[in-house]
């Protein structure tokens, strides 16, 4: 459900898939998010390889298996894939196209394969219509929404803060927040040009403090003036090693992103502030 996966088939090595079911949509917080998803339209996955699903799940909580939840949204899934093999594949030669077929393709098939990265993801799956939560909060964070997880709004409103959410282009006006938070999202950051135009114009005209992760992160490098570059096969999953500079600790991370910012076309008033330890990819800037 983490709308970064928008347009990608999500390959999991895991052997066995599925186990504990699906809980309910209908369990929600208190401010009406479901708590076991990260957002609230369902699968934002194209479609899903396994090595072996579940059909008999075992949890007080579940309300389904899967397979069933994917056909319900109508989302493709394959097993009996050795999917370990498959990721190593993966690893030598990068992020690479597929298709998901019910059959194996006869030697005059001519299948497209379109780079979903060409699209703009971030139009597709932003919210249309600003939402507020914790309208008595402060202070008051304005969060453009490029994919967000439902967890970053409750990170905010849990330390007190009313949020704002608006759509990837919505016109910022910095006199009506406090703070301006650029979040994850799927896809090119250059296909976001009109939320790069507007970070660009908070950066130049106002003095308000500006937080982005991963796709955000890009964004407000790209509003900076640095360049941006897919990776080869991206950094997705959990405890990635990151150096913090100034400090030298470690911090141990949980990553998912396709597209990093060349540190090498960083202005001179800005610097790295972690690096990957893994590939050493840039993985977050600072203002000097």
């Amino acid at each position: 459900t983490d709308r970064s996966y928008r347009a990608q088939i999500l390959v999991l090595t895991y052997p066995l898939v599925g186990n504990y079911g699906i809980p309910s949509p209908d369990d929600c917080d208190e401010y009406g998010l479901p708590k076991h998803f990260e957002w609230t339209d369902g699968i934002s996955v194209s479609g899903l390889v396994v090595g072996e699903v579940c059909d008999t799940p075992s949890h007080w909580q579940q309300t389904g298996t899967l397979s069933k939840w994917m056909e319900q949204q109508g989302v493709p899934g394959i097993s009996g894939i050795d999917t370990r093999a498959l990721t190593k594949r993966i690893r030598e030669n990068g992020s690479i196209l597929g298709r998901i077929l019910q059959n194996l393709p006869s030697p005059n098939s001519d299948y497209k394969f379109l780079d979903p990265n060409i699209r703009n993801l971030v139009a597709e799956c932003s919210v249309t219509t600003s939402i507020t939560y914790n309208p008595s909060g402060s202070p008051r964070i304005c969060a453009i929404d490029c994919g967000l997880k439902l967890n970053q709004i409750r990170c905010l409103t849990s330390r007190g803060a009313r949020v704002d959410l608006v759509p990837w282009n919505y016109e910022l006006k910095p006199t009506e927040f406090d703070g301006l938070f650029i979040s994850n999202g799927p896809g090119d950051p250059i296909m976001c040009a009109e939320t790069v135009n507007e970070i660009r114009k908070c950066l130049e005209k106002f003095g308000k403090p500006i937080f982005g992760i991963c796709l955000g992160h890009q964004l407000l490098s790209t509003a900076i003036g640095c360049k941006t570059y897919k990776m080869k096969y991206g950094n997705r999953g959990h405890n990635i090693p990151c150096i913090h500079h100034g400090t030298g600790r470690c911090f141990m991370t949980s990553q998912n992103h396709g597209f990093a910012v060349d540190i090498e076309t960083l202005p001179k008033d800005w610097e790295p502030l972690f690096t990957n330890v893994n590939d050493k990819t840039n993985e977050g800037i600072i203002h000097k």
